[in-house]
């Protein structure tokens, strides 16, 4: 999707999109990890889309417009100790 299609969305329809691709993103890895993916750059496009997503909720966020309940917080990595 082009950053326009984002804006154009409203804001639970950008939470539920999010969740979307984050699906989609775990499903190409399982696929990608078992030798099954054909297209290895349709990983690339939808971490990507995924960080349009992020960034248009980012920035309602800001202004107001988007509750931040509505977003779930991204998971933080964690490192080896």
């Amino acid at each position: 999707m082009k950053a326009k299609e984002f804006k154009d969305l409203t804001g639970g329809e950008l939470v539920a999109k999010l969740k979307e691709l984050k699906q989609e993103h775990f499903n190409l890895r399982f696929q990608h990890a078992t030798g099954q993916l054909e297209d290895a750059n349709k990983l690339n496009v939808i971490r990507k889309d995924i960080a349009r997503c992020m960034t248009e909720i980012r920035e309602r966020e800001i202004k107001g417009v988007v509750e931040v309940e509505e977003v779930e917080a991204p998971k933080k990595k964690r490192g080896k100790a």
